[in-house]
């Protein structure tokens, strides 16, 4: 199926036409451009994106990871520390399940550019220490290195990690939290702050108080795999 969609993550339910064309079809949230593509793909795994701080856990991180392995979905998340880990050991542990735990990893290229422009060189490859963690079934490396306060800009992870969530959840973190929120709000993803969360959480973002409110939210969103 090919079609084209510009993004207006303001507007989640419904769509406007664009009237050029360059974008022949209408303007919609990621979430709308997924359910589309789904009419003809059914048997697509849902994914639920988990993001927090990369240097501590969080209490809620265990029992979030276990909710959304007992739901059947997938877990992805940076792949890094903290409540990266945290959640993703929680997942990984619980029996039976069916989703994967999915990390998409920065690293850092040189040259990058000559890369870009198909000219021979020696390529270094960096990897962050403690990338992926141990528990990271699938791991997407990327050559994005940026995160924390740099987190919106174009050579951030944070964009495919938010891009390729149909839900997330965002526990307790500092500026990369936050501008994972940010980019989840203007894409139009859904999204669910649960534990305690300060000024990291947009205005306007759903709160979760219990591990049912988060339950409740995943399945509201995207209901129940056949298989779970």
């Amino acid at each position: 199926m090919h079609f084209r969609a510009t993004i207006a993550a303001h507007r989640v339910v419904g769509c406007e036409r664009v009237g050029t064309a360059e974008f022949p079809f209408e303007s919609m949230s990621v979430v709308n451009v997924k359910r589309r593509i789904d009419l003809d793909v059914r048997h697509r795994r849902r994914v639920v994106t988990v993001v927090g701080s990369g240097r501590t856990a969080d209490p809620c991180c265990a029992e979030v990871g276990r909710t959304i392995a007992t739901l059947g979905y997938d877990l992805l998340t940076g792949g890094g520390r903290g409540v990266m880990e945290a959640v993703s050991r929680a997942f990984f542990e619980t029996t039976p399940r069916r989703g994967l735990v999915i990390g998409v990893i920065p690293a850092l290229v040189e040259p990058l550019a000559r890369l870009e422009w198909r000219q021979p060189t020696a390529v270094e490859y960096d990897v962050p220490r403690g990338y992926p963690n141990e528990w990271v079934e699938l791991a997407i490396y990327t050559h994005l290195p940026d995160s924390g306060p740099e987190g919106t800009l174009r050579s951030s992870r944070n964009h495919i990690n938010v891009l390729s969530a149909d839900v997330m959840i965002a526990l307790p973190g500092r500026e990369g939290t936050a501008a994972e929120i940010w980019l989840a709000t203007q894409y139009g993803v859904p999204i669910v702050a649960y534990g305690d969360h300060h000024e990291e959480v947009a205005q306007g973002v759903r709160r979760a108080t219990s591990i049912d409110d988060v339950s409740g939210f995943l399945v509201e969103h995207l209901g129940r795999p056949s298989w779970a």
